[in-house]
């Protein structure tokens, strides 16, 4: 089992930085922490009752936001640069209680097609490990000068992501 190291969201340093899925000052958001462990990037969040659909059923929308969230830090760390979404296909397997404690999400590059588009496959698990949704994301890459000029990428790369021990 490969070791997890926490990630430095360099992002947080930037004024008025609201990103609803990791900034960590947004109070309205989901606050999410990652992880990487060897070709993945793994980030456990706890769901709160304000992100529910039905009772306790956390919300499909936030299931998706979860994943794309996921599959972006996937492109900041592995591919080294920042991107867009550009398609999420989701499928929901079951619903996801937010009784049964913090979930789990996993992602991995599947595939890079001509340097300019990334294909992450993220899966979500319960608080009792079971596979609740499955996504596939794609994403069009910028170049890491574009990442680092106009999408607030860290000008020293993805050694700004790794915690220095």
């Amino acid at each position: 089992m490969p070791e997890s190291k926490k990630i430095c969201n360099p992002f947080n340093n930037i004024t008025d930085y609201h990103c609803f899925g990791c900034a960590s000052e947004n109070l309205q958001g989901l606050q999410m922490e990652f992880y990487e462990e060897g070709e993945e990037i793994v980030s456990v969040w706890e769901p709160k009752s304000c992100f529910c659909g039905y009772n306790d059923l956390l919300h499909g929308g936030i299931q998706a936001t979860l994943c794309d969230e996921l599959a972006s830090w996937v492109v900041y760390v592995k591919c080294e640069c920042s991107g867009v979404t550009s398609r999420l296909n989701m499928k929901y397997r079951k619903p996801v209680m937010i009784n049964k404690g913090c979930l789990k999400l996993k992602g991995k590059i599947s595939e890079i097609r001509r340097n300019t588009i990334a294909v992450i496959n993220v899966n979500l698990y319960d608080g009792s490990d079971e596979l609740c949704a499955q996504a596939e994301a794609m994403f069009w890459l910028f170049s890491e000068e574009e990442s680092v000029a106009h999408y607030g990428y860290p000008s020293k790369g993805v050694e700004e992501f790794r915690i220095k021990n």
